[in-house]
């Protein structure tokens, strides 16, 4: 009995000790990916997740058709704050560095860095003439109160049992071991009773996802922030442009700052939402669209090159979200104005491949391409579908298999216009970033899900929970993408997914509308421009 007691409380004392290593190195316990548009090249890394520490920190850049070849500089940067002056004493300092050497076609490049400790730390990413810096936290992995009262009742009722019966053995009186057994039953009933309870309390506030990550509470949640269910909800954040010098046809670059909307501070808890931390839209005047990634140079600061190519008005809006604060799409108040750079004035030319047109077929970038979007009916569902190329082998880019933007309502002049169309959508009631959310490799495409701003619907079809049954005709196409059992969702080196992309969006008013549909497909994104016209409610035209 003695010896089985004794093997108990080994057995405890182990699980007590043990759950000191690391978890992953995003919010979300998986891997992280960012989009990044540096310099002239659009990127994507995937930062895989740490399995223990000290550990590697695996980085995969993925490249798009086009991107020049060149050697990009990594390095961990740790930045949490800590009483501990030891724990903090490397922060700001880059700790490990790689290198990465891009090709000139399409891929994955990879290279490895080394991780120490557990925090928040900064992916810095130089390519010679900027430099990038994106969060990460590497969260450590710590026992939650409800189970070290667990352990701590067997091992208490273990110890009195071994009391129990020792005095039972040696006391002249037996009615001496109710005592130490009584804390048996106590102890036992305690553990008990933590258990069952420990399923209703809430988890601790997330570092990095919730509340702001420092070493302290990254390394143990519970002991720096009790569990509680508040909002963590921010202020919305005001976005300002600066000033941008270039003129039309030449290369410049676009400064943004993040201020906080209370206390006017950079807002510097932005955190990787849909594949990037910033989200940037460009409208320019000719209606051409830029889908762009800034990247973050200093905490509040973003800044991103551009060519813009024809002289004139650009509206810009920028999509992120805040450290616990929700998803928020906020346009700049002024946009950009750019000057003519040539001797010669006159109305830009705009590709054929770019004029806007309704739905129908078109080849955009040599992919022959078809749009269907019937019964556009203001206030009612409706569902557009581009079917990209005639076979599955788009890639998931930011982590969908499409996305589309859509402006409006605008007059029928102004959406047409050549000189316009970027003044116009700097004062249109809606803008919307909508996304087809998942598919299977077979072609079927369901779940999707918008962002809007002005009175554009918030949530347009809601996105399938894990709970909820799924009917015969969308059962298993969420699989293709959507992570499961703790998997990485599907990267860009699938090409299996399409080559149909639906969308279901409630357009709010009626009137002309201008709508951008995104696909990547042979490693190169396509910009899909097209001229909706929706009917008001009740069938007037």
């Amino acid at each position: 009995m003695a010896r089985v007691v004794v093997a108990v409380l080994c057995a405890l004392g182990l699980s007590v000790g043990a759950g000191s290593s690391a978890g992953a190195d995003s919010t979300a316990g998986g891997d992280l990916k960012v989009a990044q548009t540096l310099g002239d090249r659009d990127l994507t890394f995937m930062l895989r997740r740490v399995t223990g520490l000290p550990g590697p920190l695996h980085v995969d850049v993925f490249t798009h058709r086009g991107t020049a070849a060149g050697t990009l500089r990594l390095g961990t940067v740790p930045t949490g704050a800590s009483h501990d002056r030891a724990a903090g004493s490397s922060a700001g300092t880059t700790t490990s560095s790689a290198s990465v050497r891009l090709g000139s076609t399409p891929g994955s490049y990879s290279a490895a860095l080394d991780i120490d400790r557990a925090g928040p730390w900064e992916l810095v990413v130089d390519d010679g003439s900027r430099t990038a810096r994106i969060p990460f936290v590497v969260p450590g992995q710590a026992t939650s109160p409800p189970e070290l009262t667990v352990f701590g009742g067997f091992v208490t009722a273990g110890v009195l049992m071994l009391v129990t019966l020792f005095v039972a053995v040696r006391a002249r009186r037996g009615a001496w071991a109710l005592v130490p057994a009584g804390g048996v039953v106590a102890a036992l009933a305690t553990a008990v009773t933590a258990a069952l309870l420990s399923a209703s309390l809430p988890m601790p506030p997330e570092p990095g996802g919730q509340v702001d990550a420092t070493n302290d509470n990254v390394a143990d949640p519970y002991a720096v922030v009790r569990p509680v269910t508040n909002d963590y909800s921010r202020p919305p954040v005001s976005l300002e442009t600066g000033r941008y010098p270039a003129r039309a046809a030449e290369r410049g670059t676009l400064r943004l700052s993040v201020h906080d909307g209370s206390t006017g501070l950079p807002a510097d808890d932005l955190v990787v939402h849909d594949g990037a931390l910033m989200h940037l839209l460009v409208i320019g005047p000719t209606g051409e669209l830029w889908h762009l990634h800034p990247i973050r140079t200093a905490p509040g600061s973003y800044e991103v090159q551009l060519r813009l190519p024809a002289a004139g008005h650009y509206a810009v809006s920028a999509e992120f979200a805040r450290r616990g604060g929700g998803i928020q799409q906020v346009r700049s108040a002024t946009g950009l104005t750019v000057a003519d750079g040539s001797a010669r004035g006159g109305d830009p030319a705009l590709p054929a491949e770019l004029a806007p047109r309704g739905p129908g077929e078109r080849t955009v970038d040599g992919v022959p391409v078809r749009l269907s979007a019937p019964s556009l009916t203001a206030g009612a569902a409706s569902t557009l579908t581009a079917r990209v190329g005639d076979t599955p082998t788009l890639q998931p880019w930011l982590g969908m298999v499409g996305h589309m933007i859509v402006v409006g309502p605008l007059d029928k002049a102004d959406a047409t216009s050549p000189t316009r169309m970027g003044r116009a959508a700097q004062g249109a009631p809606v803008w919307a970033h909508a996304h087809s959310m998942g598919g299977d490799m077979s072609g079927h495409m369901s779940g999707h899900s918008a962002h809007g701003m002005g009175d554009a619907p918030a949530h347009d079809m809601a996105v399938m929970d894990q709970g909820d049954e799924p009917s015969a005709s969308t059962s298993g196409s969420m699989s293709g993408l959507m992570p499961l059992n703790g998997d990485s969702p599907a990267d860009e080196t699938v090409a299996a997914y399409g080559p149909d992309v639906s969308f279901v969006y409630t357009f709010s008013r009626p009137g002309y509308y201008r709508v951008w549909i995104q696909a990547e497909r042979d490693s190169a994104v396509l910009t899909m421009p097209y001229l909706l016209h929706v009917s008001p409610a009740g069938g007037a035209k």
